[in-house]
């Protein structure tokens, strides 16, 4: 049976940050009985593009894959090939559907991709995101916070890639109030004065007291965008609960795990629950959440709807994975343009509305993404001119 281990090192796997050892530990699994099978049903499942696979050329790609393989037999990697072909053959090809073939053999101990040496390496002005934000304090003033920026303010230190705020209680009535901006391109950690934990993904906005009040509510604002929130317990703070507010919607939780999608170009608000409890307030709707459903609030028909998800592709992002389960093309783009901090045009509409299955990790490079999507006829073409992608 697929267990919690399991389900990490394929992951792993197919996002280019296994590391020997683990792939090792992969082989031992997939070598005891039933094992490749549900190796290949999770494959099918979870990480193939929903396309029509009598399309797919099989034979090309084992002939690619075998390439691969012949063009690393002289370079003197840790990465064993006869171990590589093994866990290969088990996903039967299938795995090539969500990456790039070269990609998938990529990773030994952390080293550098391997490409082959007649490839042509395309160089852009687009590349992955990475921790960045800017900082704004309570008197209006900013602070870039990147790497290897290391800042320190009378109520918290960052060493560019999160920032920690002090656990102490504010001394007076007034709040004060700081505001994190996460641009395109970017993403970032903070823990609040209370020990909650917050991941924010790109192009969004968190406006937080540096400190609470000790037994008030405990609100923090959600601007903009999506973050992850990991809710110190009120048992902790004298049974002060803790409220996100956004668009008119507000959260009110004891402690607990969810995560808030809330785009300013987009016309809902999605709530999802990973672990406790949160009640979901939106004009004079109120729901509650139970682990593994997700709130859709429409803010066009002021509407609010209650569905049971798959919490790995709705939260994978804070993990460095992008995990779309039948996500149309242009929403899956969506979710890349903020990351890359790039645009994207469609030439042609049609291609806006197929379904896309699949894991890209978020350091693969955007051609290496696109040139698979094109390989397996999704999009005939793509163009990549500065920071601009066109697909056709």
């Amino acid at each position: 049976m697929l267990g919690k281990r399991e389900h990490e090192l394929i992951v792993k796997y197919l996002t280019n940050t296994i590391t020997f050892p683990e792939i090792e530990e992969l082989e031992n699994w997939l070598d005891k009985g039933g094992n490749k099978e549900e190796f290949l049903n999770y494959i099918r499942t979870n990480y193939t593009i929903n396309y029509n696979l009598s399309n797919f050329d099989i034979d090309k790609a084992e002939k690619n894959l075998r390439e691969i393989i012949e063009n690393e037999k002289g370079r003197k990697k840790i990465f064993g090939i006869s171990r590589v072909k093994r866990v290969m053959k088990y996903a039967a090809i299938l795995v090539l559907v969500s990456t790039t073939s070269y990609f998938l053999l990529s990773k030994a101990n952390d080293s550098e991709p391997i490409l082959d040496g007649n490839e042509v390496v395309v160089e852009t002005g687009i590349v992955p995101g990475s921790n960045k934000a800017i900082l704004e304090l309570d008197d209006g003033s900013e602070i870039n916070l990147g790497k290897s920026s290391h800042v320190l303010t009378n109520n918290a230190k960052s060493n560019g890639k999160e920032i920690i705020y002090k656990n102490k209680l504010a001394t007076a009535h007034k709040l004060e109030y700081n505001t994190l901006t996460i641009p395109r391109g970017g993403q970032y950690f903070i823990e609040l004065s209370d020990g909650t934990r917050v991941w924010m993904n790109s192009d969004s906005k968190l406006k937080y007291p540096v400190s609470f009040i000790d037994g008030q509510s405990r609100e923090v604002e959600l601007v903009y965008g999506e973050a992850y929130f990991d809710v110190s317990p009120s048992t902790k703070h004298n049974g002060a609960e803790f409220k996100v507010f956004n668009e008119g919607q507000e959260i009110r939780v004891l402690g607990t795990e969810f995560n808030i999608k809330s785009y300013k170009e987009e016309a809902h608000i999605y709530t999802t629950l990973v672990e406790g409890k949160v009640l979901v307030k939106y004009d004079d709707i109120k729901q509650e959440l139970l682990p593994e459903q997700q709130s859709n609030v429409n803010l066009s028909s002021k509407h609010l709807m209650v569905k049971t998800v798959d919490l790995y592709n709705e939260i994978s992002w804070k993990e460095g994975v992008f995990s779309f389960e039948k996500k149309p093309l242009k929403e899956v783009m969506t979710v890349l343009s903020r990351w890359f901090d790039m645009d994207v045009t469609f030439k042609n509409k049609e291609i806006e509305t197929i379904l896309f299955d699949g894991v890209l990790g978020k350091e693969q490079k955007i051609d290496e993404i696109l040139a698979v999507v094109k390989d397996f006829g999704i999009i005939n073409d793509y163009q990549i001119i500065d920071k601009q992608v066109v697909l056709e």
